[in-house]
C-alpha cells in the first residue's frame, strides 16, 4: 500500500473542481452582491440621467471584475491566515506576558492592520488628482508625503487599539473617551480652518477616520481585544466587542490634522516648490502602463501584507513559544492575502477609482453648463432641478451602497442578540442606511454649493455629544461602531472617487470629506433610534408593572 499521511485525502483535479467551484462561487457571489448592483448603478445613472457614455466601458468593467476576484482572494486570506493568528495570540498572550507587552502588541497590530487595509491604496491614487496650485499642502501631503500620511494614520490605530484593550481590561465607559476626542478634533479644525493652505486638509483627516475601519482593522483588533478579555475571565456582557472601531476612527483624524499642522507651521513643506510642480507634465512610456500598474500593485501588496504576518508568526513562535496548527493553510491564506491586494489595487485603478471619478465628473452637467470647458452650453435641468437631481442622485448611491456591505448585516444580528430583539435587524440597518444616505447626499451638496466642509460637519458632531450624554451605554457603544461598517473596501475608493471628480468639474479644491458625512450621519440616526426604542421599553416596563398589582387584586 501507498504510504500516505494521515488524515491527507488524495483527490484528483475533475473531483477537486467539482468539490471547490460551488465554494469559489459563493465567494465570488458575496463580492458580486456588494460591488455589481453599485456599479451598475453609476453607470446607468451616467447614460441615462447625464447623457453620457462611460468612457473605455471595457476596461471599467474588467477592473470591475479583477476588484471582486481581488476582494473574493483577500477575504478567504484574512479568514486562513491571518484571522487565526489574531484569535490565537488574543487568547495566548495575557497568559504568558505581562500588560506592557499585551499594549506593545496591540499598538503593533493596529499601525501593522492599517497598512494592509485595501482602501489605503485609495488615498495614494487620489493625490494625482489634487491641483498642486490650489491645495499645496494637501497635494504634498499625498504625494511627497503619502508614506508618512499612512504612518501617521496607523499610529492612531495603533493607540487606539492600546486604549480599546485598556477600556476592556479596566471595564471603562466609553463615553468619557468620545467626548475629549470630539473637543479636540473640534479645536485642531478651527485652527486649521484659519489658514487657506491648511484648510484644505480638513476633509482629508476626517475622511482617513472612515479608511481605517476596514475588512484587516476591525477583525484582527477584536479578535485581540475579545480574547484578552476572555482570557483574564472577563464576563462577557455582549458588549466586549464594541467602542474599539469608534476610537480606531477618531483617533487617525486627529493624527493627520497634528501632521498637517506640523508641516504647515513648523516650515516643513517648501510651497514654491511643489506650486511650480503644478504644470509639470509626466510622460510614460507607451505600453509600460500595464507592466508598471501589475508591477507596483503586486510590489504594495507584498510590503503591506507579509510584515504583519512576519510580526505576527515571531510573536507566536518565539515570544510565546506557540506551534502553528496547520501551517500550510495559514501560508495559502497570506499568497491569497497578497494575491487578492495585488488584484484589488488593479481594479481599483482601472475600475472603481476611474468609475467614480468619471461619474462624479459628469455630475455637474446636470445643473452646470460650464462643467467639461463647454461654456455656454444649457445645463441638462437647470440649476435648481441639477442640483436636487445630483443631491438625490447621492442619497440613493448612500442607501444602497450601505445595504450591500456584508458587515452591517453581521452587526445587525449582533445587536438584535444584545439587545434582547428589542432594537431588530431590519430597523438597525434601515437607520443606518438611512443616516449614510443623508450624509453622503450632505456630503455632496458641499461640493455643489461650496460650503466649508467645518460648516456641515461641526454641528452633527456637536448634536452627538448631546445624543451621547443621554443614550445608554449598550446604545452609545452600538451607534458609535455603526459608522465603522459603512466604510468598506467597495463603497470608500468609490465615493472618494466621485467626490474628487465632482469637486474638479465644479472649480472646487478638495473633493474629500463625503466619508466623514457618511460616519457621522449613522450615528445620529440609531442614536436617536436607540432613545426612542429604550423610551418604548421603559413605557412597556411601566405600564406592565402598573398591570401586576392590579391583576393580582382583581385574582
Amino acid at each position: 500500500m501507498a504510504d500516505e499521511s494521515p488524515g491527507r485525502i488524495s483527490v484528483g483535479f475533475k473531483s477537486a473542481v467539482v468539490i471547490l467551484a460551488p465554494f469559489i462561487w459563493d465567494k465570488f457571489r458575496e463580492q458580486l452582491k456588494a460591488c455589481l448592483p453599485v456599479s451598475l448603478y453609476l453607470g446607468l445613472f451616467q447614460m441615462f440621467v447625464l447623457d453620457k457614455p462611460v468612457d473605455e466601458a471595457l476596461v471599467i468593467s474588467f477592473g470591475i471584475l479583477v476588484v471582486m476576484l481581488g476582494l473574493m482572494f483577500f477575504m478567504e486570506g484574512l479568514k486562513l491566515g491571518l484571522m487565526p493568528f489574531g484569535e490565537n495570540i488574543g487568547s495566548t498572550l495575557p497568559r504568558k506576558s505581562t500588560l506592557t507587552m499585551i499594549l506593545l502588541f496591540a499598538f503593533c497590530t493596529g499601525l501593522g492592520a492599517t497598512f494592509a487595509e485595501p482602501a489605503i491604496g485609495t488615498l495614494k491614487q487620489a493625490g494625482a488628482g489634487i491641483d498642486a496650485a490650489k491645495a499645496p499642502l494637501l497635494y504634498a501631503l499625498l504625494n511627497d508625503w503619502s508614506g508618512i500620511l499612512v504612518t501617521c494614520v496607523g499610529i492612531g490605530v495603533g493607540l487606539a487599539t492600546v486604549l480599546g484593550i485598556l477600556r476592556f481590561l479596566k471595564s471603562w465607559s466609553l463615553v468619557p473617551l468620545i467626548i475629549p476626542n470630539i473637543i479636540i478634533l473640534t479645536i485642531l479644525s478651527l485652527i486649521a480652518y484659519m489658514d487657506d493652505k491648511t484648510a484644505a486638509i480638513i476633509g482629508l483627516a476626517w475622511d482617513c477616520g472612515g479608511v481605517t475601519t476596514g475588512p484587516v482593522t476591525v477583525p484582527l483588533v477584536l479578535a485581540l481585544g475579545m480574547g484578552v478579555t476572555s482570557s483574564l475571565g472577563k464576563e462577557d456582557t455582549g458588549m466586549s466587542g464594541f467602542g474599539i472601531v469608534t476610537l480606531a476612527s477618531l483617533f487617525p483624524i486627529i493624527a493627520v490634522l497634528s501632521l498637517s499642522l506640523i508641516m504647515h507651521y513648523g516650515g516643513l513643506v517648501d510651497y514654491a516648490e511643489i506650486t511650480a510642480q503644478a504644470g509639470a507634465v509626466v510622460v510614460t512610456e507607451a505600453g509600460s502602463i500595464w507592466d508598471n500598474l501589475f508591477v507596483q500593485s503586486s510590489i504594495l501588496a507584498v510590503q503591506a501584507i507579509v510584515p504583519l504576518c512576519i510580526f505576527l508568526y515571531c510573536v507566536q513562535r518565539f515570544l510565546l513559544k506557540e506551534e502553528i496548527n496547520y501551517f500550510d493553510q495559514v501560508l495559502l491564506g497570506i499568497f491569497f492575502a497578497v494575491v487578492g491586494m495585488a488584484l484589488f489595487n488593479v481594479g481599483l485603478t482601472l475600475g472603481l477609482s476611474a468609475l467614480g471619478e468619471q461619474v462624479g465628473g459628469a455630475v455637474p452637467t446636470a445643473f452646470d453648463g460650464n462643467a467639461f470647458d463647454t461654456p455656454q452650453a444649457d445645463s441638462l435641468y437647470g440649476e435648481t432641478w441639477g442640483r436636487i437631481i445630483a443631491i438625490m442622485f447621492a442619497f440613493v448611491l448612500g442607501y444602497g451602497a450601505t445595504l450591500a456591505e456584508p458587515a452591517l448585516n453581521a452587526l445587525g444580528l449582533t445587536v438584535e442578540e444584545i439587545t434582547a430583539g428589542a432594537f431588530k435587524k431590519g430597523l438597525l440597518m434601515q437607520a443606518v442606511a438611512g443616516g449614510v444616505s443623508v450624509g453622503i447626499a450632505a456630503g455632496v451638496t458641499k461640493l455643489v454649493f461650496d460650503i466649508p466642509l467645518i460648516y456641515i460637519l461641526l454641528p452633527p458632531y456637536m448634536l452627538l455629544i448631546v445624543l451621547t450624554l443621554l443614550s445608554s451605554e449598550k446604545f452609545v457603544n452600538i451607534g458609535w461602531d455603526s459608522a465603522g461598517v459603512t466604510t468598506g473596501p467597495i463603497t470608500v475608493p468609490l465615493v472618494i472617487a466621485m467626490g474628487l471628480g465632482v469637486g474638479n468639474s465644479v472649480g472646487v479644491v478638495e473633493g474629500f470629506g463625503i466619508i466623514s458625512m457618511a460616519s457621522v450621519c449613522p450615528i445620529i440616526s440609531v442614536l436617536s433610534l436607540g432613545l426612542i426604542v429604550e423610551r418604548a421599553n421603559k413605557k412597556a416596563e411601566e405600564i406592565e408593572q402598573q398591570g401586576g398589582p392590579r391583576a393580582e387584586a382583581a385574582g
